[in-house]
């Protein structure tokens, strides 16, 4: 019996049932009811599964896939192919008859159903519709061929190929279904008309079904078929058609309403087969998980359903949370799709995948196997990277196509990174790889690439490619970030290589924070102590550009200061350039003017003897700050108009902006506050859609200053809340006193002195010198640290101004010589009205 010979076959080599299951690709519950007799005709191909995992051959193989289906005896037919029913009654039809059963409706697939039809209007006899199981490649067919049923006057009919046909049988039905005996008399009975013949799973029987297919178009010139199996057919003249899964939501995706999720055709699947089983649609904390769901399910019409049906007992959420990792464990229920495709068991989407994999060459599975490793869409050079292994690459596109043709890889889109694994597909892949003791290797070997990826795409995120740089680096997101987590544990030299390359990226895209964290916890590791130190110090430097992102660069000052001293002692110009445009960044916010100015001009020197354009303009506009530190506007505007300059002839767009954002600053300083709104609103419009969150942040903050100034008070508190919104993640509805902090400081974010200086000068210019005073204190306690001491000189002087104060006057001197900064002649008007009002009440008040 087979239960025996499994169970001998598996204790003589040494497996227990689950890794006999995970080494098959079947499920652990099918392997203990083989093994207890439980089912009394299993799947021939669930049976060569387990024959190839117990790597069985020659007489053994034979008689145990004997065992599991005993062959018919000589002479006696296999089983034949059942044909589908006629729909609607016996009486000669108004149209074409049409033997095959009315579809169910189907979501997102139109354009799918429109393209085959001109398909077979084509010229092209025989199109198969090739697929993973559980696709929707029956349904598709279904529709498709009750679509084109007009253009088929001769007839439309169906066969459903059964386990064990041979070409007798195929050709047999193929016939029958349209009314004729004989293959000799099919060609008289359409009479030079088209028809259709609808050939369901293919796969059972590929070689009969192959030989009868070629006499059959070889019979009858106007018969088209359409076919579906999980691979195709191998006719001359074939056209392949392979069907993918429904799109499904992007990862990141977050409805807020069930119509945003209806624009994805697997999310809209799933709502309409649950509302089959529960009355109340999805709720609004549901919809996440919905598209988190079939997400994973990766789009599978078959998959959706059964995860939809769970929807009688258990919510959405629930069903995300036991579920969301089981996919593959998924399974059809017994008896199929009545009057179509019964299966006398159930079947998980395991082994669907399975059947799939088994088709393809030991070559063809090692490198599915580590395509597997890739977690988002990837290109085909990143495959032939991944599969060199370090050796020679070869063409992987015959490889691709092959995976395309079995259904186990999804094409979307145009861009080159296109390509992606079916989510059950990776999921089974990777199972494999772990059975096979590869999957350390693979990942490892992932890193490797994602690293390459990356450390040659950095360079592209200056100059004219940003744009397209940050969106590559986007686009590998789920990859980048995958890398990173393994190869911190595998490989601890490559994360850093990796992280070390990442902060521009990081920078736009507002993860300095954790980026931050990353690169510390790879500086920190023992392995990477010994790593080259020019790796280490731009590591070093990368730390420090994302520390001043949330105003925590006095911090890792020593950081950047110790990745100059490296870059200058290997003579590493492109390293000491961005080491000392950090570090005159840097001080310049922690208020260190002095060396600021003097790595500026560092800068500046060393860029023009190595004639480094845009290094040119990065010192030029660093050094616009210190011309407004000293009053010089005029030449600050000079400066700035260089940089536009330098920035235009290398293509820097990214670096002209910042210019315009600078000059906004620079014509709010000068009481230009219509313009200053003006520029900066382009700028921080254009910046929003770069996406660098920390300057876009920083030109808000004039354009919110000026507004202000201008008395323009419910735009300037929009761009307050704006501001509030990006700094704590919600605003501050209705907030208009100074937020304190413990010990009655103000809150010490960067944010917290900008908008509290917003608020302090919208409040002075109506008349209001109480809450004025209120809004200038807390500017000047949270600028203190951190912050530009031309802010908190700014503040200082709406403070005496508020108050009438000249006690202010001296923290104010105390200010401006710690950072030489020097008063603007409106702020002189204004303290010299201050000055004049006291001594004239002093006047009023002396003794006649």
């Amino acid at each position: 019996m087979l239960s025996d010979l499994l169970r001998g076959h598996r204790h003589a080599a040494g497996l227990t049932q689950a890794e006999l299951a995970s080494r098959a690709g079947v499920g652990v519950r099918t392997v203990r009811d083989l093994e207890r007799g439980r089912s009394a005709r299993p799947q021939r191909t669930t049976v060569e599964l387990l024959a190839d995992a117990l790597r069985l051959t020659g007489a053994a193989r034979t008689t145990f896939l004997a065992a599991a289906r005993p062959s018919p005896a000589a002479g006696t037919p296999g089983p034949a192919p059942r044909h589908l029913p006629v729909t609607g009654p016996g009486a000669a039809p108004s149209g074409p008859p049409i033997a095959l059963p009315q579809p169910v409706p189907l979501i997102g697939r139109d354009r799918d159903v429109a393209e085959i039809g001109t398909l077979l209007s084509a010229d092209h006899p025989v199109v198969s519709l090739v697929g993973l199981a559980g696709v929707g490649k029956t349904a598709l067919a279904l529709t498709v061929a009750h679509a084109v049923a007009a253009d088929h006057p001769a007839g439309v009919a169906g066969v459903l190929v059964g386990e064990g046909s041979d070409m007798a049988d195929v050709l047999a039905a193929s016939v029958g279904v349209f009314g004729v005996n004989r293959l000799a008399d099919l060609a008289a009975r359409f009479g030079g008309q088209p028809a259709l013949l609808l050939l369901d799973a293919a796969e059972r029987a590929p070689d009969p079904v192959a030989e009868a297919l070629r006499r059959l178009v070889a019979a009858t010139p106007t018969l088209r078929v359409l076919v579906t199996g999980r691979h195709p057919v191998g006719l001359p003249g074939e056209l392949v058609r392979p069907v993918a899964p429904l799109d499904v939501p992007p990862a990141g995706t977050v409805p807020a309403a069930p119509a945003e999720l209806d624009r994805w055709p697997a999310a809209a699947l799933f709502t309409a087969r649950l509302a089959q089983v529960r009355r109340e649609p999805p709720t609004s904390t549901e919809l996440p998980a919905v598209a988190a769901l079939v997400r994973r399910l990766g789009g599978l019409p078959l998959a959706i359903e059964l995860m939809a049906a769970r929807g009688r007992i258990l919510d959405v959420t629930e069903l995300l949370d036991r579920y969301g990792d089981r996919v593959l464990d998924l399974a059809t229920p017994p008896g199929g799709r009545p009057g179509w495709d019964p299966v006398d068991r159930a079947v998980t989407l395991r082994e669907a995948v399975a059947t799939s994999y088994r088709l393809l060459a030991p070559a063809e599975r090692a490198a599915l196997r580590r395509l597997s490793a890739f977690c988002n869409r990837w290109s085909v050079e990143l495959a032939e990277e991944l599969l060199a292994d370090g050796g020679e690459r070869r063409d992987a596109v015959p490889l691709l196509d092959r995976l395309l043709e079995l259904g186990l890889l999804s094409v979307r889109g145009t861009g080159p990174f296109r390509f992606r694994l079916l989510d059950a597909v990776r999921d089974f892949a990777s199972e494999q790889a772990a059975g096979e003791g590869e999957l350390t290797c693979v990942r490892r070997r992932h890193a490797q690439v994602v690293t390459g990826l990356v450390v040659r795409t950095a360079p592209d995120l200056v100059g004219p490619d940003l744009t397209a740089a940050v969106h590559l680096l986007d686009e590998a997101t789920g990859d980048i970030i995958a890398a990173l987590a393994h190869a911190a544990v595998d490989d601890a030299v490559t994360a850093l290589r990796l992280a070390a390359a990442l902060p521009r990226w990081w920078r736009f895209r507002g993860r300095d924070v954790s980026g931050r964290r990353w690169l510390h916890r790879l500086l920190a590791d023992p392995r990477t102590a010994d790593a080259d130190p020019v790796l280490r110090a731009w590591a070093l430097l990368g730390v420090a550009q994302l520390a001043a992102e949330h105003g925590a660069g006095t911090e890792e000052l020593p950081a950047a200061r110790a990745a100059l001293e490296v870059f200058r002692d290997v003579g590493e110009v492109t390293g000491e350039l961005s080491a000392r445009s950090v570090l005159c960044a840097l001080l310049h916010a922690t208020g260190g003017h002095d060396e600021a100015r003097a790595h500026g001009e560092a800068v500046l020197e060393l860029a023009t003897r190595h004639g480094r354009v845009r290094d040119m303009a990065v010192a030029q506009n660093n050094l616009t700050w210190h011309d407004i530190r000293v009053g010089d506007l005029a030449g600050a505007r000079r400066r700035l108009a260089t940089v536009d300059r330098l920035a235009a002839q290398c293509g820097e767009r990214r670096l002209r902006l910042l210019a315009r954002a600078n000059l906004a600053e620079v014509m709010r300083l000068a009481g230009r506050y219509a313009d200053a709104v003006a520029q900066g609103r382009r700028v921080a419009a254009t910046l929003a859609e770069l996406g660098d969150p920390g300057h876009r942040r920083r030109v808000l903050g004039t354009v919110g200053l000026a507004l202000a100034q201008e008395g323009r008070a419910a735009e300037a508190l929009e761009v307050v809340a704006e501001l509030r919104l990006g700094a704590a993640g919600s605003p501050v509805p209705g907030q208009r006193r100074p937020p304190r902090g413990a010990g009655g400081t103000a809150a010490g974010r960067p944010e917290d002195a900008v908008c509290a200086l917003i608020e302090g000068h919208l409040a002075l210019y109506q008349g209001d010198r109480e809450l004025a005073a209120e809004w200038f204190a807390a500017a000047a306690e949270a600028g203190v640290d951190g912050q530009d001491r031309r802010d908190v000189v700014e503040a200082l002087v709406g403070l005496a101004a508020s108050r009438a104060d000249v006690t202010v006057l001296s923290r104010l001197d105390e200010v401006r010589r710690a950072g030489g900064v020097s008063l603007l002649p409106q702020e002189e008007a204004l303290l010299y009205a201050l000055v004049a009002r006291r001594a004239a009440g002093a006047r009023r008040g002396a003794p006649g």
